[in-house]
């Protein structure tokens, strides 16, 4: 009982030793790992150089921090814990919003009653952070089973110069694909400095942490979803836990409020233009340093847009996924900009906050040009 009553145990709304524990499990399948190929974390560490500087000539924006980049390879449970320690806060906010529309616990039993209804007369109340810790561990978890680096989600991390890569998911994907290691590693590497190189802008993660946290914390879901999930739910059976809150939807009342509709808009719109960049920048470098370019991007776009199960979950519950007319849609704002007024445009994308586009100007590039006052052509507007 005491051990049991630790158990659910959490001093805030989240349990986290449940969600580290979680996480690692799924990330693993409760079996053991290898450690990371000496080999693999070497040859990574050496594109990494070659993929900072030539992400630096073409983006003209140095790497954050000041410092040379370092590539941190990593198992897919350091992947997993790491990763969740990052996104602590958007996690916690999300679990706030949660335990808001909670029902409220029966009345506790009468002292010297039945011990085990003394312990869980408050259930909704006490499972609240250890329910959430399995949730946020599992998908996480899960997300890290096939994450290659550390922005296989476009969520903002603390700053650092260290980039978490994963080898051994990276072989396995060259390896199913019939494609050389070393163009894969490369390739995820470009990706990776793009997207730190954008997101570790002060003033693009500050937005993007602003309409992540505001969405996740504009949840509402049904309580009674919640009560009835609860009410068939047997605390001595963790399989009955896993399989009521298995679906993060079906928690959440599958609701999405209408300010949730509201903010998804202008996050969906800078995500957009994030992808869509980072796909200029790629085919920019890539076709340069890597002679099966096409083959090799056709195959990492299709995985990115297939149905990853709990990750895409995930991606969904905090706002930031995108299906294919969202990457089609960063992509034609970045070919309408490039058309328009040349390359060197877009690096106004990113110098300042007044540089980030409305989700209007995603859809017309020529109003963007015109609102950061560049030169256009006569009939350019749109």
């Amino acid at each position: 009982m005491r051990n049991l009553a630790k158990l659910f145990t959490s001093s805030g709304p989240v349990n986290w030793e449940i969600a580290r524990q979680f996480a690692r499990w799924a990330a693993t399948g409760g079996t053991s790992e290898a450690n990371v190929d000496p080999v693999a974390r070497v040859r990574i560490e050496e594109l990494l150089r070659v993929a900072e500087l030539h992400v630096a000539q073409a983006t003209g924006f140095p790497a954050p921090g000041g410092a040379p980049l370092t590539a941190r390879a990593v198992t897919p449970s350091e992947w997993a814990l790491r990763t969740l320690e990052a996104w602590r806060g958007i996690f916690e906010r999300l679990a706030g919003a949660l335990a808001a529309a909670a029902p409220s616990g029966p009345e506790q039993p009468e002292e010297g009653g039945d011990p085990m209804a003394q312990l869980f007369g408050n259930l909704p109340q006490m499972l609240g952070p250890f329910l959430f810790g399995m949730q946020a561990g599992s998908m996480v978890g899960m997300l890290a089973g096939r994450a290659m680096g550390q922005y296989d989600l476009p969520m903002p991390r603390p700053e650092s110069s260290e980039l978490l890569v994963l080898p051994m998911t990276i072989d396995r994907f060259a390896d199913d694909w019939s494609l050389a290691r070393d163009d894969v590693r490369l390739w995820v590497c470009l990706r990776e400095v793009t997207l730190h190189t954008i997101l570790g802008r002060p003033h693009v993660r500050t937005r993007l942490d602003a309409l992540i946290g505001d969405y996740v914390g504009a949840f509402h879901p049904d309580p009674h979803v919640i009560e009835d999930r609860l009410a068939g739910l047997d605390p001595t059976d963790p399989s009955s836990m896993q399989a009521a809150f298995s679906d993060p939807t079906g928690l959440l009342g599958d609701l999405q409020s209408d300010e949730q509709r509201r903010l998804q808009l202008p996050l969906r719109a800078l995500l957009s233009v994030v992808a869509g960049y980072t796909d200029h920048v790629m085919a920019d470098v890539g076709q340069r340093l890597l002679e099966r370019y096409g083959p090799l991007t056709e195959a990492l776009h299709r995985r990115r847009l297939e149905d990853q199960g709990e990750a895409r979950s995930l991606a969904q519950l905090l706002g930031v996924d995108l299906d294919a007319a969202g990457f089609e849609r960063g992509q034609a704002f970045v070919q309408g900009v490039v058309e328009r007024a040349g390359e060197e445009a877009l690096g106004r994308l990113w110098t300042s906050p007044g540089g980030l586009p409305t989700p209007a100007e995603v859809d017309a590039p020529g109003l963007w040009l015109a609102r950061i006052e560049l030169d256009l052509p006569s009939g350019e507007g749109g």
